[in-house]
């Protein structure tokens, strides 16, 4: 099945909607909660919220949002990140700020655990824009 159809373009499609592309990005602290307080049981309901995210609302039918562009920009862009060097640069970075923040919840850094998820998100905030512009590259002077 090709990237284009099916399944995975459906929930790129659905996630590209603004309320999930937003209500995912901002519950990013979430996922600190249980490492905070020490009670694993709380990653099925948080893991749960993160897997029913992508598909829980209508698929986006415009792309006016600024939450839309980037998540369509983020589907092409995973054919082949290698493509853009700087978006993987900042997704590993990204991921290496939550990490941060996970081990700083752990030992229960408020300190740490706000400045890595405020990183993160910093970060991720910026993938969007370059998921966006790419986007556009694509899209044409059609799309906005």
């Amino acid at each position: 099945m090709s990237p284009e159809d099916g399944v995975y373009a459906q929930v790129f499609q659905r996630h590209a909607h603004p309320v999930s592309a937003w209500s995912r990005l901002l519950s990013t602290p979430l996922l600190l909660v249980p490492l905070w307080t020490r009670r694993w049981w709380l990653y099925l309901p948080v893991g749960a919220w993160m897997a029913v995210n992508p598909v829980m609302t209508p698929p986006a039918h415009t792309t006016y949002s600024f939450a839309t562009r980037p998540i369509l920009g983020e589907k092409s862009w995973t054919r082949d990140p290698r493509s853009e060097p700087l978006l993987l640069a900042l997704t590993g970075m990204a991921s290496g700020s939550l990490g941060g923040a996970m081990v700083a919840s752990y030992r229960r850094s408020g300190t740490g655990a706000i400045a890595g998820t405020g990183m993160f998100m910093a970060l991720t905030l910026w993938q969007w824009k370059l998921w966006a512009d790419r986007f556009a590259r694509e899209a044409g002077p059609t799309a906005a």
